[in-house]
């Protein structure tokens, strides 16, 4: 007798999104910016099921958390979830993070996607920051060959940072 197959999910679609996620700032916030990108799979092919989910700091290295007392500017929630669409394609709106102590502005990502049983977790960096991407050391640990998988490229109204599962350009993920 075989065990029959099982899909493992996630199925995203069903309740962890809402209206609002992929919107950290309001439309019209001055500086705010787009990140989008594509989720691909291992074969290149874009995934319709996926969800990206942000976490960063605020234009001025401020977190919107009871731990950061200094708190985030007004209007910024510093979290955004947004699912990929049928072409694997996402979207958040946010501003640059700035600076935290002893690390470049980046923002924080988890992904989550067909066939993960964890979400993977990697970061975006800016290609303005080339002093501050240098400095940090969670960049820098990173083998100098697969640095630009966590480099976003700027484009018309923000950036852009496409996330590759695995294979050819895999994008580097971090174990947390």
């Amino acid at each position: 007798m075989s065990t029959p197959s099982q899909t493992v999910g996630p199925y995203l679609a069903l309740g962890l999104p809402w209206a609002d996620g992929p919107t950290v700032v309001e439309e019209g916030t001055p500086g705010a910016v787009w990140i989008r990108g594509v989720v691909y799979d291992g074969a290149g092919t874009p995934v319709p099921d996926g969800l990206i989910e942000t976490w960063q700091a605020d234009a001025h290295g401020r977190f919107d958390h009871p731990d950061d007392p200094r708190g985030a500017q007004p209007g910024f929630r510093g979290f955004g979830r947004c699912p990929t669409t049928d072409d694997g394609e996402y979207g958040i709106l946010t501003v640059v993070p700035g600076a935290l102590p002893g690390e470049a502005p980046h923002i924080n990502v988890s992904v989550f996607a067909r066939g993960l049983l964890h979400r993977v977790v990697t970061r975006i960096y800016f290609p303005e920051n080339t002093e501050a991407n240098a400095a940090d050391p969670v960049l820098a640990a990173v083998p100098a060959e697969r640095r630009d998988t966590l480099v976003a490229r700027k484009s018309e109204d923000g950036y852009t940072f496409d996330v590759r599962l695995q294979g050819e350009g895999e994008t580097v993920f971090f174990d947390v």
